[in-house]
């Protein structure tokens, strides 16, 4: 028998589910899948033979496909159902995130600073830490500062003097298995201090070459001058620090970084902020 009033499907209307709103899947929308918690940003959406998907990407560069089907994301917890986006349709405008790929804290002000602090080797890991974590790093009250090299770091550790409320993190270039670098960072075991570091020879190298319009990162002889062949090699002028600009002007965002750099630093700022509470916002 069927209800006249509810037709063949004999579920009051009131506990039927509802259907999820549908959204676009627009470049740059950050959604959750719902069935793997995989987080990202919409990178592209594609037909296949098997049926409409997406491609995410999150903030470790790592890229994932999933099919478009009903009730499978999360829009700030919220679930929905993405669509393939309209031909020519303007990026959609989601949660406001920071280039490191966090939610953004409008309105937020930057805090006092705390007692850690973060030490990176030279002026060009600053700024690029600064391009892309300085939103987050604000929030936070965490310094960022350079050391010009690491070959002082153990002096350096001990006139710094850390504690439990006052965590150092160190960012090394090249900190690999026999490198100079490593050998130095061997010697640090306060507690209190994290030393890590990335594969990379120098900085620019952390940064992805189809960011900078590059099809790769040429090999320079040992002996040379890293960033003056590199600038030799590519026919660029051999200005360093214009060169510098050049490539730190490619940089949007976390996903036009290496996540050989997004881990560590990452790391860097959860070790600087376990540590003593941040001042009062200023």
């Amino acid at each position: 028998m069927r209800s006249r009033q509810y037709g063949p499907d004999l579920t009051p209307p009131w506990k039927r589910p509802q259907p999820a709103p549908e959204v676009a899947a627009d470049p740059g929308l950050v959604v959750e899948e719902a069935g793997t918690g995989f987080c990202g940003a919409v990178i592209r959406c594609e037909k296949t033979a098997q049926g409409p998907t997406v491609t995410l990407e999150d903030r470790f560069g790592a890229h994932r496909v999933f099919p478009l089907q009903p009730r499978g994301f999360l829009l700030d917890g919220r679930v929905v159902t993405l669509v393939q986006p309209a031909a020519g349709a303007r990026p959609a405008s989601g949660p406001a995130r920071t280039a490191s790929g966090s939610l953004a804290v409008p309105g937020a002000r930057a805090r006092v600073a705390r007692a850690g602090r973060i030490y990176v080797e030279g002026r060009h890991d600053a700024e690029l830490v600064e391009k892309v974590w300085g939103d987050d790093l604000r929030v936070e009250g965490v310094v960022v500062e350079y050391l010009e090299g690491v070959d002082d770091l153990p002096a350096v550790v001990r006139d710094f003097g850390p504690s439990a409320d006052a965590r150092l993190g160190v960012l090394v270039d090249h900190l690999v298995p026999g490198s100079k670098e490593s050998r130095i960072a061997a010697e640090i075991s306060d507690p209190h201090v994290l030393v890590v570091g990335h594969p990379f020879i120098d900085i620019w190298a952390a940064v992805k070459p189809s960011s900078v319009g590059i099809p790769r990162w040429p090999d320079v002889p040992r002996g040379q001058d890293w960033k003056t062949g590199v600038c030799r090699a590519l026919g660029w002028p051999e200005h360093t620090g214009a060169a510098w600009q050049r490539v730190l002007g490619a940089v949007r965002d976390f996903r036009d970084l290496d996540p050989g750099l997004l881990g560590p630093v990452e790391h860097l700022i959860d070790h600087v902020t376990v540590g003593g509470p941040a001042g009062p916002v200023a």
